[in-house]
């Protein structure tokens, strides 16, 4: 397995027609991918995730910074020596081959064809799925799934040093994503691999990576394991980007060294902050607590979560609106009301103009 390691890396393509501006995709990203490690990339549509994981495998290269393999930098390892293999999101597949030519081209460019019949049964045998019965087929007689399978065969089929993810499930519908990603998770297991994935599917980056990068604009905000992103943001970004469901945001001001807010108030912070100073506080549906000595606010709709077992209550109190997750077996409906406080031990202070974390 090889390390990867970017170092202040920028690229930037052509002004579009009329312009003399290139447009910045990625911008000054230094990043660490261990051996053996899986990171997921997360951001937006158009956060440069995409040019990045391109930059990695070598098929852009960058403006300035440098991108390395084991310490050695990309553009001086041989292409035949990189040991890199990319799924794509569509797939892929060479359309007048059958599958099995094409998850078989890199042993057979090789030399090595009688290696492949053990490969495939090796995979097969792990995901539990029939791959022998795509093998025949071409890629316009398979479905999306079907695909993606015989392009993540492929791509397991050959000598892999690092193994890229270009959103492979995105276009695949709900269940199907669901099957995949089990099986993509057995198979990292038994072949592990240093890997990157690309996705805009928060439960993907859960269920498959190690670690999580967070960008945007083309810059990395965050990296580090979901729960370290979710219960310690570093920005605002990163707070209301991640999660189910979107973090609760009440706007206030310093007062005497404490938090003071339009509904909330009291919650202690540094005192160096200068007196008056706005402050967002952040808080987490699930850290919103009932309380009969809490603010009163009246109920405006109600989502059940039959298998987490609570609610998602929307509720409004003077001037604002939040959420909470009220347990199944506590009645509530529209136009209830509620008596809500906040736990002090689970809010997020920010700061209000530049959406950094306040200590």
């Amino acid at each position: 397995m090889t390390s990867i390691t970017l170092e202040h890396v920028s690229k930037a393509f052509e002004a579009p027609f009329g312009s003399d501006k290139p447009i910045p995709a990625v911008q000054n990203v230094s990043l660490k991918v261990t051996s053996g490690d899986i990171l997921g990339i997360l951001g937006p549509s158009g956060c440069g995730k995409s040019t990045l994981l391109r930059l990695i495998a070598g098929l852009h290269a960058p403006d300035s910074g440098r991108v390395l393999y084991d310490d050695v930098d990309l553009k001086d390892v041989p292409l035949r020596e990189r040991g890199v293999g990319m799924v794509f999101q569509e797939g892929a597949l060479i359309p007048h081959w059958e599958s099995r030519k094409s998850v078989g081209f890199f042993l057979s460019l090789r030399k090595r064809d009688v290696e492949i019949p053990e490969k495939l049964k090796r995979i097969s045998k792990i995901t539990g799925i029939g791959l022998n019965q795509l093998l025949e087929r071409k890629p316009r007689q398979l479905s999306g799934g079907e695909q993606q399978r015989v392009s993540i065969a492929r791509a397991l089929a050959r000598d892999l040093k690092i193994l890229l993810f270009d959103e492979p499930f995105s276009n695949l519908d709900a269940k199907y994503r669901h099957e995949a990603r089990v099986e993509l998770k057995r198979l990292l297991n038994e072949f592990p691999v240093t890997s990157v994935y690309v996705t805009h599917d928060q439960v993907e980056a859960v269920a498959l990576s190690h670690r999580i990068a967070i960008m945007r604009e083309g810059q990395i905000e965050q990296v580090g394991t979901y729960h370290q992103l979710y219960t310690s943001p570093h920005n605002l970004f990163v707070a209301t980007f991640l999660g189910q469901q979107p973090i609760n945001l009440f706007q206030g001001f310093v007062i005497d060294a404490h938090w003071r807010g339009v509904n909330f108030a009291g919650f202690p912070m540094r005192r160096d902050l200068e007196e008056g100073s706005k402050v967002t506080l952040g808080i987490r549906p699930e850290h919103v607590r009932l309380d009969e000595g809490g603010v009163e606010c009246k109920v405006d709709e109600v989502v059940p979560y039959l298998a987490e077992r609570y609610q998602h209550v929307t509720v409004h109190a003077p001037g604002e609106r939040f959420t909470l997750h009220v347990p199944l077996d506590h009645p509530v409906k529209r136009g209830d009301t509620l008596r809500c406080s906040l736990d002090p031990d689970e809010i997020l202070l920010f700061d209000a103009s530049a959406g950094t974390r306040i200590g």
